[in-house]
């Protein structure tokens, strides 16, 4: 089932079964043309509303509705051309479909932008009253009062309009990056386990840092990073570049900082950043401790940057179906409850995975969840423990798109990517202890140890270091100061020995890693990483050991979209953010993991 390195199957010849089933987004085009050609009528509907939205309550909500129900279509449209385009990328038509919805969502924002300027000259007492008189505004009350809580960092319409205008210059230097790092950069040749040369590239240097012969990685990795040191200077201005666009945004709508324009996007108080910070500085004893045990698995006299990611201990070759994958996640799940597992196994089972690899599909996984329907998961699945938790993972992700879209109105239904890795997460993480409870092999629980702490390592330590150079790197651009490819390097530098500890090897190859990093480009993205697991961990936790109520609180969670602020959500799902206990609780099980390993080497 899984392809090995058998050919890939033609798009024509997967089994119906392992195939997700886009009738049920649309019966055919004819179906999906008919709805773009509708949208397309609409948006002259909404353009006709203009000026007209503080006129009366009914004039608001008829706004609200038809912009909600224009979206909705839109993305329904996107997704079913996205999903049949990543099914097969060579297919032509495919491709056209996909290029049409997106000329028509450039349209659908560009009909609807005036909406959130013109709801913000309306007097906040006016929008009262309206809420007041008209019940169908009810359910517009926290979408309006999220609007007016930004009103003080909007401009006003021509500033905003400008602002509109100047917004492709300003992704000029994530896509001069881009270019860089994806066209352009040249990597030379290295050697192979097998001793032959091959063409360094990003995808094969995953591969070769996880070899066990530690030359192999050596050379690697200093061929990886001794490469974009050529293009340091370069790279040191592009970065500046992106950052002194951060904070002239920030700046231009009268926030103190780019940290908290970034962060008030979704409420987020700058308390959960720097409890993060301060969390992981708490505990880099653990992280310390982590290097000095896989320096004794792996037997080294001296432990460099380039040995983190290869397993510490031998690889269990398990294979696993995608059949025996979905009944372990089932088994794995069950202390979620009755209806969640009746749910997913109905999401299993009923159309919304894409299973296996094929000629011309997407690689990855992901999932989707447009409104009015299921979600639907992508994956190039292989009989493998790690495609097991990707499984897991992805509908994870699903399972929150279904309760959020199953239970709230279109304009509540997205969670934001604040959120937006807690139920995978969770997932993988009831899935790990089910399997550590169950192994009675020490190889097995050993390996399995290993993964799971690798996930401590990667997700939240090295993505809250991550954040911490995006703070720092700000603040220096606030306070005038130029980011020279020195500063940089030795900021970077200075960060991985107060994260990994001085028994690693931190070198020039290592300081020089911030010039290949893609999310810096992202303006404090990488945090939601760390909290979202450190949420996710504490919340898998309370559900062990507490039962049905902290399950009922996590399926209300998972049923609250964007209905109320994130940080709120979480609280009621029994996970404060805005208090260190959550991230100091994920990062106790991380030290009983590595007491176990420590016990087990």
């Amino acid at each position: 089932m899984g392809n090995g390195k058998q050919v890939l199957l033609e798009r024509s010849e997967v089994p119906e079964k392992y195939q997700w089933k886009l009738d049920h987004l649309y019966v055919s085009e004819v179906d999906w043309q008919r709805d773009f050609a509708e949208v397309k009528e609409q948006l002259s509907d909404i353009a006709a509303l203009k000026g007209k939205l503080g006129g009366s309550a009914e004039s608001l909500v008829k706004a609200l509705q038809l912009h909600d129900d224009i979206e909705q279509k839109a993305i329904l449209l996107y997704a079913y051309a996205k999903l049949r385009f990543d099914e097969n990328t060579a297919n032509a038509q495919s491709q056209a479909l996909q290029s049409k919805v997106k000329s028509l969502l450039i349209d659908v924002q560009e009909s609807m932008s005036f909406i959130i300027p013109e709801l913000l000259t309306i007097p906040e007492e006016t929008i009262e009253q309206f809420l007041a008189e008209n019940e169908s505004l009810g359910v517009y009350r926290h979408h309006l009062q999220d609007i007016l809580r930004q009103k003080a960092h909007v401009l006003s319409l021509e500033e905003e309009q400008l602002l509109a205008r100047v917004g492709e210059l300003a992704q000029a230097p994530s896509a001069i990056f881009s270019m860089i790092n994806d066209a352009d950069i040249q990597f030379p040749t290295v050697k192979d386990e097998d001793g032959s040369e091959v063409q360094l590239t990003k995808g094969l240097y995953r591969q070769l840092i996880e070899s066990p012969d530690r030359t192999v990685r050596k050379n690697a990795f200093e061929a990886m990073h001794r490469t974009y040191k050529k293009q340091e200077n370069t790279l040191a201005a592009t970065l500046s570049a992106s950052i002194k666009k951060d904070v002239f945004y920030a700046r231009t709508r009268k926030y103190e900082s780019a940290r908290q324009a970034a962060l008030d996007e979704d409420n987020i108080p700058l308390s959960v950043y720097d409890n993060l910070l301060k969390s992981a500085h708490d505990h880099t004893h653990l992280l310390h401790r982590y290097v000095a045990l896989r320096k004794k698995l792996l037997g080294l006299d001296d432990i460099c940057m380039y040995d983190l990611y290869t397993p510490m201990v031998k690889d269990v070759a398990k294979t696993i179906t995608f059949e025996e994958a979905k009944e372990t996640i089932l088994k794995a799940l069950k202390p979620l409850g009755d209806t969640y597992l009746a749910d997913l196994d109905a999401g299993l089972n009923g159309g919304w995975i894409d299973v296996l690899e094929n000629k011309g599909k997407r690689s990855g996984a992901y999932c989707f969840g447009p409104y009015g329907t299921h979600p639907y998961v992508l994956l190039n699945h292989h009989d493998t423990l790690d495609h097991m938790f990707t499984l897991a993972h992805e509908m994870g992700h699903a399972m929150h798109s279904f309760y959020s879209n199953s239970n709230q109105p279109y304009v509540y239904s997205q969670y934001t990517i604040f959120l937006a890795e807690v139920a995978s997460t969770l997932n993988e993480a009831l899935l790990m202890r089910y399997l550590l409870d169950r192994t009675e092999s020490q190889e097995e629980k050993m390996f399995l140890l290993n993964h799971y702490m690798e996930q401590f390592r990667t997700t939240f330590f090295r993505q809250t270091m991550f954040a911490e150079f995006e703070k720092l790197t700000h603040e220096t651009v606030e306070a005038g100061e130029a980011l020279t490819p020195a500063f940089l390097n030795d900021t970077y530098r200075k960060l991985n020995v107060k994260y990994y500890g001085t028994d690693i090897v931190i070198d020039d190859d290592t300081a020089i890693e911030w010039a290949r990093i893609p999310h810096f480009y992202y303006n404090f993205y990488v945090y939601k990483y760390a909290t979202g697991f450190s949420a996710a961990t504490a919340l898998s936790q309370q559900i062990l050991t507490e039962g049905a109520p902290a399950v009922e609180r996590y399926l209300q969670f998972l049923k609250g979209g964007c209905s109320d602020y994130s940080i709120d959500l979480l609280k009621q799902a029994g996970v404060d953010m805005t208090s260190p206990q959550p991230v100091n609780a994920a990062l106790g099980v991380f030290a009983h993991l590595l007491d176990e390993m420590e016990k087990l080497a």
